[in-house]
């Protein structure tokens, strides 16, 4: 590759060759752009050479799951990237169902070399500007690299600190130590209820005198709320030592300081769940695991995106780009921003699909090739059998629950177009938002009240809105005015094709649907 100072402007320069920039790297180059990847570290994924700090991913990996279909297989693998070869399947490279992370570094190092994706590595870029419409980044090393478009694959690149005062006291997550030998007979807290926090507390448990988790909400468990940022089964061991009366305790308070004295930590804190009780708590060692954060700080006067969530995210439109500087969008677990703590936008098997979906949109944006759509009937046969193939097989629709959805746009001259797997929220807000008729499928949890454990089930297809499971939803806009919607009663084995079941509402809604415009066309 030539010096970046010789090279003409590239359609894209992409941040970061971690997941999600190798998955747009694969985009542009099966489409043909110029671009690269501008990388700081000496390989692809040079984040988990370092995270999580125990080694292990919490990415599920099921090789095994009784089908030959790779895109039904996507619904259980939660680290490969999308593309064309068999080759470049996870499942390649580890059969362990939380692998470890160097094996995700190596998987990687092999997309990448296997596609010859462009990647400049040991770049660490230092300055971001645009000037007259073009974005010029510079390296450390005093190189420079011209762009139409950035896309900002970096991650959260900095540690979130809450403003507690003494929060500085505190050792981070990103650099304490991972031996248990050193907190032999310690009191330790550590401040936050995400994984990194109890994969943290789990690995003290044989060696720490106690342990204390900490921080003012209760903890949220995924298998309860559907989130999987939230605490998952593989690290919470911690809470039965807990519960069972083991030293260990889960405190919900807020930490009003954090102070030093005589050697030991005393750590002032008010109770959530107590009256407005305070306490001083005393402890030998302090550690942060509170998240990450966007780093905004390369940017320079002309191109510093507006953030959003404590700062923690770059603030963005439906289509992921910045919201106050055109032509800067963002990938990854940056993505997250669109459906924070809701949806699966800040992991690989999420954001995988969102990258290639702002893929399209770019390719539509800038390249005059319009969004993917294929021809269907515009009938309640057709528009029934585009529905029950899609969520009967679609990884993305399974993954990216509720944010990711198909769109059925019926138009007035009889025909009817079908897009898939784009963000709700964008349908909504393009093109196809603008349609007298069309449809919107995704699948979607119902709420859950009370345990998740012993839901009452109706099985009447009459009832199927009350599903707790992931079901099919089909809504029917006009413009952005939602007229109508059916839900699909959830299945033991997520197969919507039983014709009592779900055959038969299906048709029913959409021969409603029909009918309903016809008669608005007519009274027009």
């Amino acid at each position: 590759m030539k010096h970046a100072e010789e090279q003409a402007t590239f359609d894209y320069i992409v941040l970061g060759a971690g997941p999600a920039g190798v998955q747009m790297g694969y985009c542009l180059e099966q489409a043909g752009h110029s671009y690269t990847l501008l990388e700081g570290g000496d390989s692809p994924g040079t984040f988990y050479k370092t995270f999580p700090r125990h080694r292990t991913l919490i990415s599920s990996n099921k090789v095994y799951t009784g089908f030959d279909d790779p895109e039904m297989n996507m619904r259980w693998d939660w680290n490969s990237l999308v593309s064309d070869s068999p080759e470049m399947l996870f499942k390649n490279y580890s059969t362990r169902y939380f692998p470890p992370a160097d094996d995700l570094v190596r998987y990687l190092g092999d997309f990448v070399r296997h596609f010859g994706i462009r990647v400049r590595y040991n770049t660490r870029v230092a300055r971001v500007t645009k000037v007259d419409g073009e974005f010029v980044l510079t390296d450390t090393e005093g190189n420079t690299y011209r762009a139409k478009r950035v896309v900002v694959a970096t991650g959260y690149s900095r540690p979130y600190q809450p403003e507690i005062p003494g929060f500085e006291l505190t050792e981070s997550y990103n650099e304490v130590s991972v031996d248990p030998a050193d907190f032999i007979n310690q009191h330790v807290l550590i401040v936050g209820k995400g994984n990194s926090a109890f994969e943290t507390a789990d690995n003290l448990i044989p060696t720490a005198a106690v342990i204390h988790v900490i921080s003012p909400s209760p903890v949220n468990l995924a298998w309860k709320t559907h989130f999987v940022g939230h605490l998952r089964a593989v690290n919470n061991n911690f809470l039965d030592t807990y519960q069972l009366k083991s030293q260990n305790a889960i405190l919900d308070a807020t930490i009003e300081k954090i102070e030093k004295r005589d050697g030991r930590y005393v750590v002032s804190v008010s109770y959530t769940h107590a009256n407005g009780e305070r306490e001083e708590l005393f402890y030998d060692r302090v550690i942060s695991c509170t998240g990450f954060r966007f780093d905004a700080s390369i940017f320079d006067e002309t191109c510093t995106p507006e953030l959003a969530i404590k700062d923690r995210f770059p603030r963005q439109t439906s289509a992921w780009e910045s919201t106050n500087v055109p032509g800067l969008y963002f990938a990854g677990s940056l993505m997250h921003m669109r459906d924070f703590k809701k949806h699966t936008s800040g992991f690989i098997h999420g954001f995988r699909y969102n990258v290639v979906a702002l893929h399209r949109i770019l390719e539509a944006r800038y390249h005059a090739r319009p969004l993917p759509r294929r021809s269907i009937e515009a009938t309640v046969e057709g528009l029934t059998e585009a529905v029950v193939a899609r969520v009967n097989r679609s990884s993305a629709l399974w993954q990216q629950f509720g944010f990711l959805g198909d769109a059925l746009v019926v138009a007035e001259d009889g025909t009817a177009e079908h897009f898939e797997e784009l963000p709700v929220d964008y349908i909504h807000d393009g093109e196809i938002g603008r349609s007298a008729h069309y449809y919107v499928v995704t699948l979607e949890f119902g709420k859950i009240v009370g345990d998740p454990f012993a839901v009452e089930r109706n099985p009447d297809p009459d009832y199927a809105s009350r599903s707790t499971f992931l079901h099919p939803v089909v809504r029917r806009y006009r413009g952005i005015t939602l007229l109508s919607e059916v839900h699909m009663i959830e299945d033991l084995y997520a197969d919507w094709t039983k014709e009592e079941m779900h055959l038969v509402p299906l048709r029913a809604f959409f021969e409603a649907s029909m009918a309903a415009e016809e008669s608005a066309l007519v009274g027009a």
